[in-house]
């Protein structure tokens, strides 16, 4: 079979890799060491790129999903309200981009910050071949971290007819392992430990699939080892308009690499060959689909006729590309100012309640502690990677102050596949527990993963199965029960500082209520409650039902992931973790 043949009958895939959520600075910094005395010099990425200039779908309503989400607004509906749905499981997060896939006439684009190359995955971008061959233009803008090993055999996209690849800040150097290139992180430290961590799955311009998941096995519960629980928002209408624009900001950048000018087809194809083993495995690939009212099935595609749609205003907040540096003389070739865009569909209306202190923020994550110290009553956030800052203490002191209740939902140590993150959190623990916030901790059993969000409109689809671990991965905020935040931020330093990111902010109290409820309903059984005893010492509060007995110590943890927080985690910066 041909290289291009192979590309676009399956993709490769691998078992045995693990979701990387940020760069693991001291175990590459050791292997750029190593990298250094190996190659003696750095690498520098091509000069005088050329990125042809392209838009979103100009005419969405044109296409077969504007005029079935023309069709589904309702008569009251605001006009420049858009339509959401929360997507509360792994069996609808693949599906509902399945069915965004199967049913794009003009346009499909994808920005992520991890695309993995394995099994689901697989199934997902054979479907987007598809697409291209059957003539929908495919625009996949990656960013580079993970783009090494069997991971770098998803840039094989870019050498299918009628489909556009780039990866945003690309690291130089060797893609055959991590270790080759992790000299970057020595010779240009700074920008390549800011990374694109956008997450956005665009429909002719029409419907969208946003949230914190990336894509590949263990985003899916399809891992043996451990797997995310995270949420998606499927949206359509005019807020889509806006993403897309964002997105267009990202891919015209001159951080964004075309895939061509990073590696060539005989170098990727040089790569695959020691990962024959794994593309062996492939599956066939799907039938594309015929009609938005395909039925679903497990492994198919969302009937989006059956979508109990929310209509409700709402905002999109984007970091500027600017926030990561370009590389060497490339740095000064834009003058796009930074900070974060707020785009609206009609820039005459209103911002949805609340949102106004936004406006002028500096980034996503500026922009969510404005709300946050508008809050009034109540505050619930979930963040994976809970690193609060002095920016972020304070926005917390300021709306306690109003007696604002506050409840956090993060990962406990034994859940967190960043433990070196967890110590940014713990250093902070008491302070905030002192300061009145309630604070709860995944359990990191994967049985529990079964109820976990299981309130999403969509309704109730299975968590993990096996003897894999669950890990939290949904960013989420909902304040005061009428307007939600849900994007791929995290509220941390990592995010506020460092990484690109992007948010809906859905101005709606049904909607609120929705996800307010999949997470209070997890939260007794599927979590820890972090508490300060009499004597002012942590304690972990056994999980409802559970037959646990409470904890004075990280609960679940191994004594060498406890020793590590103890002995590693004085020495992290915030701003880094």
């Amino acid at each position: 079979m041909g290289y291009k043949a192979a590309m676009t009958a399956s993709i490769p895939t691998s078992s045995r890799l693990q979701p990387l959520r940020r760069p693991k600075c001291l175990a590459l910094l050791a292997g750029a060491f190593i990298a250094l005395l190996l190659t003696g010099c750095a690498a520098s990425l091509p000069k005088d790129v050329e990125r042809p200039v392209s838009a979103a779908l100009s005419q969405p309503q044109s296409t077969e999903l504007g005029l079935f989400i023309s069709q589904a607004r309702p008569a009251r509906a605001k006009p420049d309200a858009s339509a959401f749905a929360l997507l509360s499981g792994p069996r609808h997060a693949l599906s509902s981009r399945m069915a965004l896939v199967e049913n794009a006439q003009k346009t499909l684009d994808l920005q992520y910050y991890a695309i993995h190359a394995d099994q689901s995955t697989g199934r997902l971008l054979r479907a987007v071949v598809q697409a291209a061959r059957r003539g929908v233009r495919v625009r996949v803008l990656l960013d580079d971290f993970h783009s090494t090993g069997p991971d770098a055999q998803v840039m094989r996209l870019a050498f299918v007819p009628n489909v556009e690849m780039r990866m945003f800040n690309p690291l130089a150097g060797s893609r055959a392992s991590t270790i080759g290139r992790a000299w970057t992180l020595l010779t240009d430290f700074q920008r390549a430990q800011q990374r694109m961590h956008n997450k956005l799955f665009v429909a002719d311009n029409t419907l969208a699939v946003i949230g914190g998941r990336n894509l590949g096995d263990a985003y899916f519960d399809a891992s043996n080892v451990g797997n995310f629980v995270d949420l998606d928002v499927l949206a359509g209408g005019p807020v889509v308009k806006d993403l897309s624009r964002s997105f267009d900001r990202y891919w015209n950048n001159v951080r964004a690499y075309p895939v061509q000018s990073l590696i060539s087809e005989p170098d990727l194809l040089k790569l695959k060959t020691q990962f024959d083993q794994e593309d062996a495995k492939t599956e066939a690939a799907p039938a594309p689909g015929t009609g938005i009212a395909r039925p679903e099935s497990e492994d198919g595609s969302m009937n989006l006729n059956q979508i109990p749609w929310i209509w409700a205003q709402a905002m999109v907040l984007a970091d500027s590309p600017t926030k990561i540096p370009a590389e060497g003389a490339e740095r000064s070739t834009t003058s796009e100012p930074a900070g974060v865009a707020v785009l609206k569909a009609d820039e005459a209306s209103s911002p949805p309640p609340s949102a106004t202190p936004a406006l002028n923020a500096e980034s996503v994550v500026d922009g969510l502690l404005a709300l946050i110290r508008s809050a009034r009553q109540d505050l619930l956030v979930v963040s994976p990677y809970f690193v609060p800052g002095q920016e972020i203490m304070d926005a917390f002191r300021t709306a306690r102050s109003k007696g604002v209740r506050i409840r956090v939902l993060t990962n406990s140590l034994a859940s967190n596949d960043a433990p070196l993150a967890h110590a940014g959190y713990a250093r902070h623990r008491k302070a905030l527990l002192e300061m009145g916030i309630e604070l709860h901790e995944m359990r990191s059993e994967a049985a529990n993963v079964r109820s976990a969000l299981r309130a999403g409109t969509t309704g109730s689809s299975g968590g993990s199965a096996g003897a894999s671990r669950a890990m939290l991965h949904t960013k989420l905020l909902v304040i005061d029960g009428r307007l939600v935040a849900v994007g791929s931020m995290n509220l941390d330093m990592r995010s506020q500082l460092q990484n690109t990111e992007i948010a809906v902010l859905i101005a709606s109290r049904r909607f609120s209520q929705l996800a307010g409820d999949s997470i209070d309903e997890s939260l007794p059984e599927n979590s820890w409650r972090v508490d300060l005893d009499p004597k002012g010492e942590l304690v972990w509060r056994a999980p409802q039902d559970s037959g646990l007995s409470d904890s004075y110590s990280e609960p679940d943890a191994s004594l060498g992931l406890r020793l590590m927080l103890q002995l590693l985690g004085p020495l992290a910066p915030d701003s880094l973790l």
